[in-house]
C-alpha cells in the first residue's frame, strides 16, 4: 500500500476548455490551474463522452462510451456496474465525494464512497442546504442563483463568499484531508456546480471581471448553416433564441468568469494543504468538467453540440511520477480516459469491459489512440461524433445532416466541409468510421446497413413563447406575499 499514490479529482460543471489563462486566455484568472499547467500535463484536445451533465458523468465513473452505457442524456445511469470508486474501494483505498454526482436515478448512492458530502443543484434536502439552515439562511430557496427566465441573466449571489457552494466544497475537501485516514491512501472527488448556469458568484468575486473587458461572441459567417436541431431546441427553452444583446453577452461572459475564478480559488486552497502536508507530488490530481457552454458563441447557449465550446473540456493533471511537468498533449482524449489513468497510478489492470485508455500513455506516446467518439441522445434526437488530429466529424439524426470541420490550432469551429468535394473522401472516411465502430460494439440502433438511420424529424413549436423550462424549485405558499400568487406554477426539473 506504500506505493499507492492518493487520486484527486476537481470537477467542475459546464466549463469551456479556453478558459485557463496559462493555456491561451489572457483575461481570465486561474492562478491555481495554471499552476497545474505549469507543472503538469495538459491535454488540449479533451472532449466530453456526451455534452449533458448525467451522460457525461456516467462515462467517466465506468470509463464506458455512452452507447455502452446506455446513459446518453440526462437520464438514468446503469445501475449494475462497477464504479472507478469501487475499484479504487475494493484496493484498500478511502474514498470520499464532495458535491455534486448527478447521480441518476439515485441521487444519493455512494457507489464505492465510502462517505459522502452530498449536494446537487436544486434546493432540495442535502448537506449543502442543512449547513445554510445551521446558519441562518434557511430563507433562500434559490442557493444557486434564480432559474426560468433568469437562467442566462447574470445575478449576484444570495448567498456570502464563506457560505457559498463553492466555498462549501473547498472546506470540505480540506476537511476531508485534514480527517481522513492516513495509512491508506484516498480517492477524493470535490465536485463544484459552477460555473453552470446561473451565473452567480458572491461578493466580491461577482466584481471580479467587467462587461467592457469581455470579447464579444464568436459569429463566423453563415453560422446558423452550423445549428442542429438541438441548438435551435436549447435555445428556445432557455430563453435565448429571440434577439442578441451583445452588452448582456460581455455581462454574461464576465459572470461565468468570475465563477470559474472562485472555484479556481478552492483549487489552490486544495493544492497548498497537500503542498504542505508533503502530500503534493504523491497525489494524482485530475481537473477536469463534465461539458462546455457555448456562452452566445454561434448565437447558441448551453451545451447539447458537438462544436467545441459545448464539448471540448480542460483536462489538467499533476503526478511527477507519470506526468511531465509544463507538456501539453493534442491527442484527443476524453473522460472515459480517466478510469484506466487512475487504475494505472495505482498499479491494477483495467477490465477488459472498460474502453479508456492510460492518459499517462497517451501522454508517452506509448498508444495507438488517435480518435474518440461522442454520442447525446439516440434515436431521431441522436447526435453522434468522431474526432481525431485532423477533424472533427459530427452526424445528427433530428436534421439528417453531417458536419465536418477541420482541427485548427487557436481555431473554434467555423466552416462546415460536407459537400465540399475536395473533402467527399475524408467525409466518407470518418462516416464509415464512426459506423463501422457502433456495429463492432453491437450497437445498431442509429444505423441502417452501412448507413444512418433514418428516423421520423422532430419539429419545433411555431409558438415563440412554447417550450420554454421552468425550474423554481419546490413551492410553497411561503415562498409569496400574503394575498399573492403566481399564475404559472413552479416546475422542478433538470438540465
Amino acid at each position: 500500500m506504500a506505493n499507492k499514490p492518493n487520486i484527486l479529482y476537481i470537477m467542475t460543471d459546464q466549463q469551456r476548455f479556453d478558459t485557463v489563462n496559462a493555456l491561451g486566455n489572457p483575461i481570465i484568472q486561474t492562478p491555481a490551474l495554471d499552476r497545474i499547467v505549469r507543472e503538469g500535463t495538459s491535454f488540449t484536445s479533451a472532449y466530453c463522452p456526451s455534452p449533458a451533465c448525467v451522460a457525461s458523468r456516467c462515462s467517466f465513473l465506468l470509463g464506458q462510451w455512452p452507447h455502452q452505457t446506455g446513459c446518453t442524456t440526462n437520464s438514468a445511469m446503469p445501475q449494475d456496474r462497477t464504479s472507478v470508486m469501487e475499484m479504487l474501494n475494493e484496493d484498500g483505498y478511502q474514498t470520499h465525494g464532495i458535491g455534486k454526482m448527478h447521480f441518476t436515478p439515485k441521487g444519493d448512492k455512494l457507489w464505492g464512497f465510502e462517505t459522502r458530502d452530498i449536494s446537487e443543484e436544486g434546493s432540495g434536502n442535502n448537506d449543502f442546504t442543512q449547513s445554510l439552515r445551521e446558519n441562518g439562511y434557511d430563507h433562500i430557496i434559490a442557493p444557486h442563483g434564480e432559474r426560468s427566465e433568469y437562467y442566462y441573466i447574470p445575478q449576484p449571489s444570495q448567498l456570502p463568499a464563506r457560505l457559498h457552494h463553492t466555498q462549501w466544497v473547498g472546506d470540505k475537501t480540506l476537511q476531508f484531508l485534514s480527517k481522513r485516514d492516513t495509512d491508506k491512501p484516498f480517492l477524493c472527488w470535490s465536485s463544484f456546480i459552477k460555473p453552470h448556469p446561473p451565473f452567480e458568484s458572491p461578493v466580491p468575486w461577482n466584481r471580479l471581471y467587467r462587461t467592457v473587458e469581455m470579447p464579444l461572441p464568436f459569429l463566423p459567417p453563415d453560422y446558423e448553416e452550423l445549428h442542429t436541431h438541438w441548438n435551435r431546441h436549447q435555445n428556445r427553452y432557455k430563453y435565448r433564441d429571440q434577439g442578441m444583446d451583445m452588452n448582456l453577452l460581455r455581462t454574461m461572459r464576465a459572470a461565468y468568469y468570475a465563477a470559474i475564478s472562485f472555484i479556481d480559488y478552492q483549487v489552490g486552497r486544495m493544492l497548498d494543504y497537500l503542498d504542505a502536508e508533503g502530500e503534493l507530488d504523491n497525489t494524482l490530481i485530475l481537473f477536469t468538467s463534465d461539458h462546455g457552454e457555448l456562452l452566445g458563441d454561434y448565437d447558441c447557449y448551453g451545451k447539447r453540440s458537438y462544436l467545441d465550446a459545448a464539448a471540448r473540456i480542460p483536462l489538467l493533471v499533476r503526478y511527477p511520477e507519470r506526468f511531465a511537468a509544463d507538456a501539453q498533449c493534442d491527442t484527443p482524449t476524453s473522460l472515459v480516459d480517466v478510469l484506466p489513468t487512475s487504475l494505472g497510478a495505482a498499479g491494477l489492470t483495467t477490465p477488459s469491459d472498460r474502453c479508456g485508455t492510460d492518459l499517462a500513455d497517451i501522454a508517452s506516446g506509448n498508444t495507438e489512440r488517435d480518435a474518440i467518439i461522442g454520442q447525446l441522445a439516440s434515436e431521431s434526437r441522436g447526435l453522434y461524433a468522431l474526432i481525431t488530429n485532423e477533424y472533427k466529424y459530427t452526424y445528427s439524426a433530428a436534421d439528417r445532416k453531417e458536419w465536418l470541420f477541420r482541427r485548427l490550432a487557436g481555431r473554434l469551429d467555423e466552416r462546415n466541409l460536407a459537400g465540399n468535394p475536395a473533402y467527399g473522401r475524408t467525409l466518407r472516411t470518418y462516416r464509415d468510421r464512426l459506423i463501422n465502430w457502433f456495429r463492432e460494439d453491437g450497437y445498431d440502433l442509429p444505423l441502417d446497413g452501412n448507413r444512418w438511420r433514418e428516423f421520423p424529424q422532430p419539429a419545433e413549436n411555431e409558438n415563440p413563447d412554447a417550450d420554454q423550462l421552468f425550474q423554481d424549485g419546490r413551492s410553497s405558499t411561503d415562498q409569496f406575499p400574503p394575498g399573492y400568487s403566481p399564475h404559472i406554477d413552479p416546475i422542478k426539473g433538470h438540465t
